[in-house]
């Protein structure tokens, strides 16, 4: 359960990974000119052309991630009891990674029923 996460956290994970490895193949190609001289020049430019897609795709994750965000259902966590976006029926919650449904068919039904408490009676003079 360590490596599931809500729905947009994971959009946002894999562009933060894109990113990252935008920003390395940039920084690599580059490192290729300082070792190869004028020979890493082709190095350099193969790395930056692929760094700068990569840095493209992130830009396109990270704005549909945004665009889901602003129209997802916010819902009360009933373990943690923050306030989560939830895509789709189900979802994880963003903090605790409790499994949430707005699916009355998927909902966990092992759970005892809750009975409404009574208040105590009054004692009788």
């Amino acid at each position: 359960m360590i490596f599931k996460s809500a729905k947009i956290n994971a959009f946002r994970t894999w562009g933060l990974l894109l990113t990252m490895l935008g920003m390395g193949l940039m920084i690599l190609g580059t490192a290729g000119i300082v070792f190869w001289g004028h020979a890493g020049k082709v190095i350099a430019a193969v790395g930056l052309v692929i760094g700068l897609v990569a840095m493209l795709g992130s830009l396109i994750i990270y704005f549909w991630a945004g665009m889901l965000s602003t129209s997802a259902v916010q819902v009360d966590c009933p373990e943690c009891g923050k306030l989560t976006k939830m895509l789709g029926k189900t979802d994880r919650c963003m903090f605790c990674h409790t499994i949430l449904t707005m699916d009355p068919n998927k909902a966990n039904t092992m759970s005892p029923p809750v009975e409404p408490s009574t208040p105590p009676a009054a004692p009788s003079k």
